[in-house]
């Protein structure tokens, strides 16, 4: 059977983030998604406009047929869009706890847009409380992270920080186990700004451990992954540019 990853994410109609990135980057590893939308979003490849989160009465409904038709490898957290559906969400994982205590849950604990543009309503920091408890692994950028941290929402947890709002010629994203460094990846900076990097690296991983990969060898092909679809990344319009995540062969 192909291993199955369960997404949790908002609808981003420009195709740059949220699911259309979830989706293209957990095929890309070879694994299938099951996108659960949490939230309608206006926006393009630089500004989010407007976010409604759906009734998360429909998160439930939305995850009932995947849950008693597939069997899920991981699950992967994007934006719950409200406390509501973090609350929605974290029950469907304890079932699937229930069924599989080692369950793998990756995060990716967007707390707004890269302009900061809001996400959805209320508390985005108070809406993850819950969430966090539940994730195996947390995905913050570096703003991410302060903020997490000023909540204690990263204790306990194994996280990897993403460096690329750090200064410099070299991003060094770091793999912290309940807060102690257990490994540094470096990576040459590109040259742009990208819509759904984030989105693109944290499905990638929940992929490789969907797909039995140990967590070390998962962050490594997830990170040379989405460094390839930034180096081969395409403009659709002024700004940030669109992760090429079905990549093209190189010579």
């Amino acid at each position: 059977m192909t291993a199955c990853v369960l997404v949790f994410a908002g609808l981003d109609p420009g195709g740059g983030a949220g699911l259309a990135a979830d989706i293209l980057a957990i095929a890309a590893q070879g694994a299938h998604p099951l996108p659960v939308a949490t939230a309608l979003t206006a926006q393009d490849n630089n500004r989010v406009h407007a976010a409604r989160p759906v009734d998360a009465a429909w998160i439930a409904r939305q995850a009932a047929p995947l849950l008693a038709a597939f069997e899920i490898g991981a699950v992967k957290l994007g934006i719950p869009g409200n406390a509501a559906n973090a609350a929605a969400i974290a029950d469907v994982i304890r079932a699937l706890r229930a069924r599989r205590p080692t369950l793998p849950v990756v995060l990716d604990p967007v707390l707004a847009s890269g302009h900061g543009d809001a996400l959805g309503q209320g508390d985005a920091v108070g809406a993850l409380r819950e969430l966090l408890a539940l994730a195996t692994i947390v995905l913050p950028n570096l703003p991410e992270r302060a903020a997490l941290e000023a909540h204690g929402g990263l204790a306990g947890r194994q996280a990897l920080v993403t460096g690329g709002h750090a200064a410099g010629d070299i991003v060094v994203n770091r793999w912290l186990v309940d807060g102690v460094e257990a490994r540094a990846w470096r990576w040459p900076r590109l040259p742009h700004g990208y819509h759904g990097s984030g989105c693109t690296l944290a499905a990638a991983l929940a992929a490789r451990l969907a797909l039995g990969e140990h967590m070390e060898a998962a962050l490594d092909a997830a990170q040379a992954y989405t460094h390839h679809t930034l180096a081969q990344s395409y403009a659709l319009a002024p700004g940030q540019r669109i992760p090429r995540r079905l990549l093209q062969p190189t010579t």
